[in-house]
């Protein structure tokens, strides 16, 4: 069960000009070991990317409407962060499925150790969710490593449900789940 949410928290999609706090949040993410098993990159690529790569990162993530990125903070300290991709009918996604109908995947789910519990994924995927609508979206989607019982939890609660789609990649089983969107 989650705890009350904190009142200091606030969600919100990153600006351009912060890439240098969306490189060290991931890279905070990636070495987590109990959030490692959800990234596709290691901290070392992470460290290897110039700047100019976290910079046109932070550039889409901020104003694209094919990416965004929502960072939860807490007195002005990001203890979360998570980013939704909208895949078009037809494209390939980062596994080389291919997208039957234009959709919103979220993707790199992280809340820092000492704020998980205090509804901060929830108010993440809410923002994720509500931005997906925004663009006439039916549903969301994402995929959570087979054995993050922690995350499918923390996913069960906010309204997703597994389709029954499964399927293994780098980082070991994945399941699909889904949530309608109003």
């Amino acid at each position: 069960m989650t705890a009350s949410p904190d009142p200091r928290l606030t969600v919100r999609r990153i600006r351009s000009d912060e890439w240098a706090a969306v490189r060290a949040l991931r890279l905070e993410s990636t070495s987590d070991p109990d959030a490692g098993m959800a990234f596709l990159e290691t901290p070392e690529q992470v460290s290897e990317r110039p700047d100019e790569f976290w910079r046109e990162r932070a550039g889409q993530a901020a104003t694209s409407e094919t990416a965004a990125q929502f960072v939860a903070v807490v007195d002005d300290v990001w203890i979360g962060s998570l980013s939704v991709l909208i895949r078009a009918t037809g494209q390939k996604d980062a596994l080389g499925r291919y997208v039957d109908d234009r959709r919103a995947d979220v993707v790199g789910v992280y809340v820092n150790p000492g704020h998980r519990g205090t509804g901060a994924v929830d108010a993440l995927l809410a923002a994720a969710a509500a931005w997906a609508a925004s663009l006439g979206l039916d549903r969301i989607s994402l995929d959570v490593h087979r054995d993050n019982a922690r995350a499918a939890g923390a996913y069960r609660r906010a309204g997703f449900a597994p389709t029954g789609e499964t399927y293994s990649s780098a980082i070991g089983p994945q399941v699909v789940m889904t949530r309608p969107l109003p």
